[in-house]
């Protein structure tokens, strides 16, 4: 739907305003302008996906990257599944790290119980450098169900898509395949320096539920708060 077809965000939000117990006139008036912003946000982020999907073919991926899984090698053609989309996250837990980054077991908690849900659409696999027995051990401490853990031995797919051969660092790519020609789609890109004053270089929309909900909060997400390893 092009914008042009859009009702005015201001208009959608006086439709068929809520009303909670003593709230003042000023509270829902407040609101319902915020109501207002929370739309164009919705339209915002509608048309940031569409930019995205509409991006021209990305690089060939053109090297047999092999991996370990608890069932044996892989290459990065198998990660797919029965899929045309392949979404891989690769986290912190290289052989040199004791404990798992917080930030990333954070994220994949959170994404443990999507995976159902997700791997009906694309495939969805998470990658580190440790050994396959060291992230099998990781999943059954954190209680990892769903997720799909693979080793990255030889260090080849984090060097291309992640920084260095050793690199232990986050990263998040989606491939796409297409005539049986694999190509990468989409990573987000920047670090500290595309921060805003304040803030980390965070994406919009989060990948973490976690921020997100933070974000509804009086307190919001905060400047120095991080999730930990604690239950």
């Amino acid at each position: 739907m092009q914008d042009a077809e859009l009702k005015p965000a201001g208009e959608l939000a006086r439709l068929a305003p809520a009303h909670f117990p003593n709230e003042s006139s000023a509270y829902r008036q407040a609101r319902t302008e915020l109501l207002t912003e929370e739309i164009e946000l919705r339209r915002y982020i509608a048309r940031v996906a569409a930019q995205r999907r509409a991006l021209p073919p990305g690089g060939e991926v053109t090297r047999d990257y092999r991996f370990v899984g608890t069932d044996g090698e892989v290459g990065l053609a198998d990660l797919f599944g029965p899929h045309d989309t392949l979404v891989v996250y690769s986290f912190m837990y290289g052989p040199a790290r004791e404990n798992l980054c917080p930030m990333c077991n954070a994220t994949m908690s959170s994404w443990d119980g999507e995976v159902p849900h997700i791997t009906q659409r694309v495939g969805f696999a998470m990658v580190a450098r440790s050994p396959i027995e060291r992230l099998a051990s990781l999943a059954e401490t954190r209680r990892w169900r769903n997720l799909t853990l693979y080793s990255d031995p030889s260090g080849d797919y984090t060097a291309d898509y992640v920084g260095e051969h050793d690199s232990d660092m986050p990263a998040y790519n989606v491939f796409s395949r297409k005539s049986g020609t694999i190509r990468h789609f989409w990573a987000p890109e920047g670090g500290m320096e595309i921060a805003d004053p304040g803030q980390d270089p965070h994406m919009a929309p989060d990948l973490n539920p976690l921020w997100i909900i933070l974000d509804t909060t009086p307190e919001g997400r905060g400047t120095d708060w991080y999730p930990s390893l604690r239950d």
